[in-house]
């Protein structure tokens, strides 16, 4: 399911932001972006997150800024040293002007500009902050999926209704009727047996006793039935049901298609294929579900 939440706060010289969002997925795939030493949070973030969500890719994005903390500029004395040997070394081998200061500074190495040692106290309370945070913002998540959950719940009877109807209609079919089967199967062989005499009557016969057999749809109504009831059951009850109403939409699918395989009448013909198109938007929609 989709969303997007963000939560920021502050503790102490730190800010920290989470931003969150979320994609339709098969099973949870957490993907964690952390500022550079802050791995150490990891492990609770994503123990935090699978506490709520179960479904879904989702992108979590944590930055961090200490504020009101000066910039120290330090020089590495062992790099300025080595620079240094390296130019009187070269002084009376070369024909150049005499290196200046500024170009000397600007030298990688030479000056690093840090932030000032943390307390440790100070991060733990701001890695904590940072967790909480997290487990606040996951939340928010949670209920713009819940809202968009109860819009496809409404979608999903909807569908499961159309798909009833259509196997009311199937049923009612006049093609579809063991008498009508017979009747169709016996002006076939009528007409065959009327454009040559060397068929034989008794393994016709067979055969058409075989062919009514395979035409009847008796059992794929009645598992689309036992289905359609198993998904009104589970969209009803809601939580984390996307998984089992994706293989309720396989089944449904697998129904459809033995539907129409199985049909000797054109009206039978198009409300499987009716049904087989109402049956894929059920599972695009089911896909959506965490």
């Amino acid at each position: 399911m989709t969303g997007f939440a963000r939560g920021h706060g502050m503790c102490g010289a730190y800010s920290w932001t989470w931003e969150l969002k979320s994609v339709n997925a098969k099973g949870l795939d957490l993907r964690l972006r952390l500022p550079p030493t802050w791995e150490s949070v990891e492990g609770q973030v994503r123990n935090n997150i699978a506490q709520i969500l179960a479904r879904g890719t989702i992108h979590a994005t944590l930055t961090v800024d200490r504020q009101g903390v000066a910039p120290v500029v330090r020089v590495n004395e062992a790099v300025l040293a080595a620079v240094l040997d390296t130019i009187k070394s070269l002084a009376g081998r070369l024909e150049a002007a005499e290196p200046r200061l500024d170009g000397i500074l600007s030298l990688k190495g030479v000056i690093e500009v840090v932030e000032p040692d943390e307390r440790e106290d100070d991060r733990v309370a701001a890695e904590a902050a940072v967790i909480a945070g997290v487990r606040a913002t996951v939340a928010e998540l949670a209920v713009m999926r819940r809202h968009e959950g109860e819009v496809l719940q409404r979608l999903l009877s909807q569908r499961i209704r159309e798909i009833a109807a259509l196997a009311a209609r199937a049923d009612a079919v006049p093609g579809r009727r063991p008498e009508a089967i017979k009747a169709r199967i016996a002006e076939q062989v009528a007409i065959l047996l009327d454009a040559s005499n060397r068929f034989d009557s008794d393994r016709l016969h067979q055969e058409a006793i075989l062919i009514a057999s395979k035409a009847d749809i008796r059992e794929e109504l009645d598992r689309l039935a036992s289905h359609v009831e198993q998904a009104e059951r589970l969209i009803a009850q809601g939580g984390a049901v996307g998984r089992r109403l994706d293989f309720l939409a396989q089944e449904l699918n697998r129904e459809a298609n033995t539907l129409c395989s199985k049909s000797n009448d054109v009206e039978l013909t198009n409300i499987g294929l009716e049904l087989k198109s109402i049956v894929e938007q059920f599972r695009e929609q089911v896909q959506n579900l965490e």
